[in-house]
């Protein structure tokens, strides 16, 4: 609406026209002011809100890399702390149609710890290692190691047991070293041992047949005979025969109580020896260990060994390959027999011919004797429990 201006004032006119012109300039002056305040009011609106935005991208972006960073330390963990428990769908990555074999190992044998769940091909197929006791009522297999579980039932699984679970006894020791055995009675499903007619049979060590086209190198030899021994009883089979020998025959002696000798050194030093008295703490069925597998064979000395007798070495190692100490009526006649090898070269290296198409493989505890576990479930018996490890095991 326009400006009024009275008719009887002319002289007004010209102010009023002038103010009739002015009023659409002020207008478009109003107008410009209004777009002015409302284009700062709309950056002043913006700002914040595109500082919300960068600020929400911002928390985004950090949640994005924590999660990420949860899961690879989750996969991680998965693959390296056998504590972790497995999917409840139970498939195998590398086998969707397979079922995993939750495989529990109720005890550390012994304490030792050791990486699980890296068995070599195919053992590792369909299996689950685990030492998380909480995984107890899904596991398909608990492995009992006798010498960590036989002082009383409270450290068996006290809690229901589920059904069909296989309860395996384990252990490389011989029976004169494995008390309470009827501990074990009704329990046991499956034997795991170094006796050949355990159910998972886990030696101390056996050889491999090679392509024949190796040789073998006598290590150099600048001593006679050797014998390493941690438990000195006096009153052992062993010792009494050890007492009367070294009257015969030079023989160093290490271990706890003699001359010192470094695991880390074993081998270097042992194999400068000729003869390697590889004798077993008790006789016992193919009870034969790393006295002779590790000691003797792999150092490369010659065994002269005492234990259960030379037949049943012989269904382990070639019949030239060793010394039976049962081969001789006395521990007299055995120091003649080594001391004329001694003097003897070719008569000396004709116990190496089996190198040429043998190569020994001791299987040090314990990732090899675990592994062969999760073959030996796919491959069981229909389940059944034995009546007594002892008098199976004695």
């Amino acid at each position: 609406m326009g400006a009024f201006c009275p008719r009887s004032h002319s002289s007004h006119l010209s102010r009023c026209g002038m103010r009739e012109t002015a009023a659409p300039k002020e207008k478009e002056k109003k107008t410009s002011r209004e777009a002015t305040l409302k284009k700062k009011e709309f950056v002043t609106v913006m700002e914040p809100i595109q500082q919300t935005s960068q600020t929400k991208k911002l928390l985004f972006f950090f949640l994005l890399q924590a999660m990420l960073l949860m899961l690879f330390f989750t996969s991680f963990k998965l693959n390296t702390n056998d504590n972790e428990k497995v999917s409840t769908s139970r498939n195998v990555t590398d086998a969707p149609d397979e079922p995993v074999k939750i495989i529990l190992l109720w005890t550390w044998p012994f304490g030792f710890r050791f990486p699980l769940n890296q068995c070599p091909p195919p053992l590792n197929k369909g299996c689950f290692f685990t030492a998380n006791r909480s995984l107890y009522s899904s596991a398909d297999a608990v492995v009992l190691h006798h010498r960590d579980v036989c002082n009383s039932r409270e450290q068996l699984p006290n809690i229901p047991r589920p059904k069909k679970q296989y309860w395996i006894w384990f252990n490389l020791e011989s029976p004169s070293h494995c008390p309470n055995l009827n501990l074990m009675d009704n329990l046991i499903n499956l034997t795991m041992s170094y006796r050949v007619d355990s159910d998972i049979f886990t030696p101390y060590g056996r050889l491999l047949n090679n392509d024949g086209s190796k040789n073998f190198t006598i290590p150099e030899k600048t001593n006679l005979s050797a014998w390493a021994i941690s438990n000195w009883n006096p009153q052992s089979r062993r010792v009494q025969y050890y007492e009367d020998l070294k009257n015969y025959l030079p023989i160093d002696v290490y271990g706890r109580l003699h001359k010192p000798l470094p695991n880390d050194n074993l081998l270097d030093t042992l194999s400068t020896y000729k003869f390697y008295l590889a004798f077993e703490n008790s006789i016992h069925q193919d009870y034969i260990t790393e006295k002779l597998w590790v000691n003797a064979i792999t150092s490369g000395a010659v065994p002269v060994v005492m234990g259960p007798p030379r037949e049943n070495y012989e269904r382990f190692i070639p019949p030239e390959s060793f010394i039976h100490v049962d081969d001789f009526s006395t521990a007299q006649e055995l120091a003649a027999y080594l001391l004329e090898l001694d003097k003897d070269d070719k008569r000396y290296q004709e116990y190496f011919n089996w190198r040429s198409s043998l190569d020994p493989a001791p299987e040090i505890p314990w990732v090899p004797h675990y592994c062969k576990i999760c073959r030996a479930l796919k491959e069981a018996p229909p389940y059944q429990t034995i009546p007594s490890i002892a008098k199976w095991f004695k």
